[in-house]
């Protein structure tokens, strides 16, 4: 691709919230100023875009944060910016503020809107920042690990009154329609059936069956993972209360998963995508969607990135299914 002068370098995190976003920032601000790059964090992602809200950042502007959750730029949803009128007036704030190109930490619907500033003329490169490891390009995203910590860690606690009490716990992780964290939180805690987006289940055969045989071979206690969106939580322990006897309860554990200082292994591929991003940049190579693969960092054209698709990992599936009894 051709050069293209870039002076100073935009950064925002959009969508979602996800741990090693702070790492991320911080690894782009510093490898920004370490190749000669102004540096301009912007507020609330694509609304702070269109609003201006934007400060020069330095060194001392990214101390601190590695180790902290969220955002320190903050983070926003915009429907404004998923219109041409907004995308244009997007275009105009980098002009008006001086940013010649933008790194975007998001997921699918960040990316969409970087692409738009692409097409209009500002140089982006987006950084997979996500909970739920959605993002098809990439085989992680930013943010997975301590989100699937944090489930197992929960999910650990419940466990012990649930024994103690001969339950049935339900408990619903985050997952956006994608079941990745839902499954490996369910294989990480031995939970006895997980329920994901990808595929149908029967509850005679998948739930009820299963727990009779369970019981069968001495077990009294379960614990069921139910990935958001699926079924109604509190509707499938009330039914599966009525159906055996068990006392069960629901559990939703929410945007606690969101939240907690990142893992090392969020910290690591944050700072290593971010200075990759910043890189792609000084080589001139813009309108990239960072992904990781196989450990090593790659990337892809923005559009080619968002026609990918992902699957559930079949053996995984298997794996789960078969040693869940």
């Amino acid at each position: 691709m051709a050069q293209k002068e870039i002076k100073t370098i935009g950064v925002l995190t959009s969508g979602g919230d996800a741990p090693g976003m702070n790492a991320a920032v911080r690894a782009i601000v510093r490898a920004g100023i370490a190749k000669g790059y102004r540096m301009m964090g912007i507020q609330r992602g694509y609304n702070g875009l269109l609003n201006g809200e934007c400060y020069e950042m330095n060194l001392r502007s990214v101390s601190e944060i590695i180790h902290r959750g969220g955002t320190v730029l903050y983070t926003a949803r915009c429907l404004e910016f998923k219109t041409k009128e907004g995308q244009q007036k997007g275009y105009e704030k980098c002009r008006e503020m001086g940013i010649d190109a933008l790194v975007v930490i998001g997921g699918d619907g960040s990316f969409m809107g970087a692409r738009a500033l692409a097409n209009l003329g500002i140089p982006c490169i987006g950084i997979p920042g996500t909970i739920d490891n959605d993002i098809a390009c990439t085989e992680y995203t930013i943010g997975y690990d301590t989100a699937m910590n944090t489930a197992v860690e929960m999910i650990d606690k419940l466990r012990d009154t649930t024994q103690s009490h001969d339950r049935c716990s339900v408990v619903e992780v985050m997952g956006h329609n994608a079941g990745y964290l839902a499954l490996n939180v369910g294989i990480a805690t031995g939970a006895m059936a997980v329920l994901l987006p990808e595929k149908e289940f029967d509850f005679q055969r998948d739930i009820l069956d299963k727990m009779a045989r369970t019981q069968f071979s001495g077990k009294k206690h379960f614990i069921i993972i139910v990935s958001e969106g699926v079924v109604p939580t509190q509707d499938l322990a009330n039914a599966i209360q009525a159906a055996t006897g068990v006392d069960t309860r629901a559990t939703i554990l929410g945007h606690v998963q969101r939240g907690g200082s990142p893992s090392l292994r969020d910290r690591v591929v944050a700072s290593y995508m971010g200075y990759y991003a910043v890189d792609l940049l000084d080589r001139g190579i813009y309108n990239r969607v960072v992904a990781l693969k196989g450990e090593k960092a790659v990337d892809y054209e923005v559009n080619e990135a968002l026609a990918m698709k992902k699957t559930i990992d079949e053996y995984m599936l298997e794996v789960c299914n078969t040693i869940s009894i």
